[in-house]
């Protein structure tokens, strides 16, 4: 039997010296190209901060439409217990006043809706409330445009005719401080 050198051997290694450098080069590269997805929540324009006191002033009662969600996520509006189906159309209604009633917002100008939640209302009936309330004035700023410009309310729309059709109906959505959990 013929010994055989160390040198007829096949080197079966593979040189992996570099590997540690390629792997981090890969990592810094996908570090740095990749975009981060941020949620936007809510888009809500919140008051300036203010030293002095605010300027109390008394509000009609006819113009305030009052929405509250309770810890058990029931809708109570103006007093009354309501559904969501039904909520937007009641703020449409409440905002447009088209009969002219008593009981309604004299004004798309001076039509306030607060709304109040409990500690213990879900998120979800939540932003269910908030979107229908949002949708109600959607649907209003979409048909004075139609009536006014004969176009849908819509992003790319002239700056103008959005700016004319929010002075006509502003959007005002007051939150009030959550109550306590089951206080209401």
């Amino acid at each position: 039997m013929a010994k055989t050198s160390t040198r007829d051997r096949m080197s079966n290694e593979i040189n992996a010296g570099s590997m540690a450098d390629i792997a981090f080069l890969l990592l810094i590269f996908f570090l740095v190209t990749t975009t981060i997805v941020e949620d936007k929540g809510i888009t809500v324009k919140l008051p300036p901060w203010s030293e002095e006191e605010p300027d109390i002033t008394k509000l009609k009662k006819r113009n305030v439409f009052s929405v509250l969600v309770n810890a058990q996520d029931q809708l109570l509006v103006r007093g009354e217990p309501a559904r969501i189906e039904e909520l937007r159309g009641r703020a449409k209604e409440f905002i447009s006043n088209p009969s002219k009633l008593e009981n309604l917002a004299e004004k798309p100008t001076k039509a306030i809706i607060s709304l109040k939640n409990d500690r213990g209302t879900s998120y979800d009936a939540y932003l269910t409330v908030y979107n229908e309330l949002k949708a109600a004035y959607s649907e209003l700023w979409d048909e004075l445009s139609q009536r006014r410009y004969g176009v849908p309310y819509s992003e790319d729309m002239p700056f103008a005719y959005k700016k004319a059709i929010r002075e006509e109906i502003p959007f005002v959505l007051s939150e009030a401080e959550p109550t306590a959990f089951g206080e209401e």
